[in-house]
């Protein structure tokens, strides 16, 4: 395994470099038959921030497996491991060891986070991964959505400094990383990317930005913020499917109405408003789960965590307009059965003078001159 140096006789940093590469491939996996044709495990969460027993659990534990080696132009080996979601959502994580000073992390932040297109080396990857679990995926999506995310953790720094140290003194590194930007940012954005950081213990601090994370803590202590960071951008991407898939349907609804004007038109409304409530309760039958996909057990750091993380990575904007959407889609579908309901009173008003047209047509007919 590659490891990044920039002096053999010195390492005021240790730790590791992680990215995470995500795809919304398919509505849902079948993980219990998924785990019978891949090679893997499932994985569970626990806290390990607390003396007393607190955890987060997955609702339904990922199924997990390794994956070979990704070599990239540079020459870094990384090793990495694959992750399949019930809601259809494949997280890769591929992970390179760190040996450094904070000048070579900067430089390595930037490169990776601007410089190395991640998602086209690893999504040949996943294709032929799922070509063996085809039979596992519940409708398979033909365009896959994507996120990618950057994760800094240093497991150990020169002096072991407290978190408050850390940050107090390398205030501009750390917010560089975030940023993923090799140049020197203002105070300003410094003091805006220290806004998100959380700490535990004295020892150990986060700083979540939208698109990479800073974490000084040990190796077990950083693992619930990586896994719960990759929860958030597994979100993120469902939330965007489903806003997108929304914009779509709501767009042929709209279309729908445009064509179909005039009372005995309103009638072929029944079944569009049917196909809409059938996607309507799918898509929320689907949100809720992607939301509620693990639950934090008496772990109230985890929940902050999480919290703070999906903020910044922007799940809670798009959950906003997934269900901003949701709501225009229901009262649409409330129009379009008003509208059908009129159409067929005014059919059965026809009707019914037609009918008694016709009675007093033969009632007078019928009568003598």
């Amino acid at each position: 395994m590659s490891t990044v140096h920039t002096s053999p006789f010195s390492s005021p940093l240790t730790g590791s470099v992680l990215v995470l590469i995500q795809f919304d491939v398919c509505e849902e996996f079948l993980l219990d038959r998924l785990q019978q044709t891949v090679n893997a495990r499932t994985v569970q969460l626990s806290s390990v921030k607390h003396s007393v027993p607190a955890y987060v659990r997955y609702q339904r534990p990922p199924v997990v497996e390794s994956l070979q080696g990704l070599v990239l132009e540079s020459g870094e080996r990384l090793e990495g491991e694959i992750k399949f979601y019930d809601y259809g959502v494949v997280s890769v994580v591929y992970q390179l060891p760190f040996a450094g000073n904070w000048d070579s992390l900067v430089k390595l932040a930037s490169r990776w986070v601007w410089d190395v297109d991640f998602a086209s080396h690893v999504e040949p990857i996943v294709r032929q991964k799922l070509q063996r679990a085809t039979s596992s995926m519940v409708k398979p999506y033909e365009r896959w959505l994507s996120e990618d995310y950057f994760i800094f953790h240093v497991r150990e720094a020169a002096g072991a400094p407290t978190a408050d140290e850390l940050v107090r003194d390398k205030v501009l590194p750390i917010a560089q990383i975030v940023r993923g930007d090799g140049l020197n940012l203002s105070p300003r954005e410094c003091s805006e990317v220290l806004q998100s950081q959380i700490s535990y213990y004295t020892s150990d601090v986060a700083v979540i930005g939208w698109n990479a994370a800073f974490i000084y803590d040990s190796a077990p202590g950083a693992e619930i913020a990586i896994q719960l960071l990759e929860y958030a951008n597994s979100q993120l991407l469902e939330f965007r499917h489903y806003d997108e898939l929304l914009t779509g349907i709501l767009d042929g609804v709209y279309s729908s109405l445009e064509q179909k004007r005039g009372s005995f038109a309103r009638w072929r409304l029944a079944q569009s408003a049917t196909k809409l409530n059938t996607v309507l309760l799918d898509v929320a039958e689907l949100t809720e789960r992607a939301d509620n996909a693990i639950k934090f057990l008496s772990d109230m750091f985890a929940a902050r965590l999480y919290k703070l993380a999906a903020a910044k990575v922007g799940v809670p904007d798009y959950k906003n307009l997934v269900e901003r959407k949701l709501k225009t889609a229901e009262d649409l579908y409330n129009f379009m059965v008003e509208q059908f309901n009129q159409s067929r009173a005014f059919f059965l008003e026809v009707t019914v003078v037609l009918i008694l047209l016709v009675e007093l047509f033969y009632f007078f007919r019928g009568r003598p001159m």
